[in-house]
Order: C-alpha cells, then sequence, then structure tokens
C-alpha cells in the first residue's frame, strides 16, 4: 500500500478509497488523513482534484521495467555497494598498517 517515510508512495485504489471517505462517507479530510496516517493536505490535493475531474495521479503511468532493464539496474545498486566497500577496506588496511610500524 504504502512506504514509510518522507516519499510514501500511494497505490491508486488507496487513494481512490480515500477520497471516498471524504466524498460518499461524509468525513472530513482531517478524519480521515488522520486514520490513514498521511497528510491532511495531500488527502485534500486527491479530494479537490476528483471534484475537478482531473486523475489522481501527476505523472503518467510507468512502461514495463524489461528484465534487462531490471537486470541492469541492479547491477547498478551493486556496483555502487561495492565501490563503498572497497573504499572502506582500503582505509581499514591503511590504518591497520599504520599501526604496525
Amino acid at each position: 500500500m504504502m512506504k514509510i517515510g518522507a516519499d510514501r508512495q500511494y497505490t491508486e485504489d488507496f487513494r481512490l478509497a480515500a477520497v471516498k471517505q471524504v466524498i460518499e462517507g461524509g468525513r472530513s479530510i482531517p478524519q480521515v488523513a488522520r486514520s490513514l496516517e498521511m497528510p491532511k493536505g495531500t488527502l485534500g490535493n486527491w479530494v479537490s482534484r476528483t471534484r475537478k475531474g482531473e486523475t489522481l495521479t501527476k505523472r503518467a503511468p510507468l512502461k514495463p521495467v524489461t528484465e534487462l532493464e531490471a537486470e541492469v539496474s541492479r547491477l547498478r545498486v551493486e556496483n555502487a555497494r561495492l565501490k563503498v566497500e572497497k573504499e572502506i577496506l582500503k582505509k581499514a588496511a591503511a590504518y591497520f598498517a599504520k599501526e604496525s610500524m
């Protein structure tokens, strides 16, 4: 459904259900936002967009990721992690070499 943190992402179903609670359920935006543990401004934006007949998502749906693109992305993340580990090992080796002298 959503992630915890500043960059939460909500599914389309979650957004629709939250807006439905306000519009059809007759509950206030702050009440619904509090019960769903989300910012009331975000919910307010969704309700406003729905009332104007706009879509709830700002961006176009993402295109499906191919298997090759997923592998490239995974390898980039792994490469970055390995570079960090290499730097840590270099510093540790230098530290222990300095102590043994």
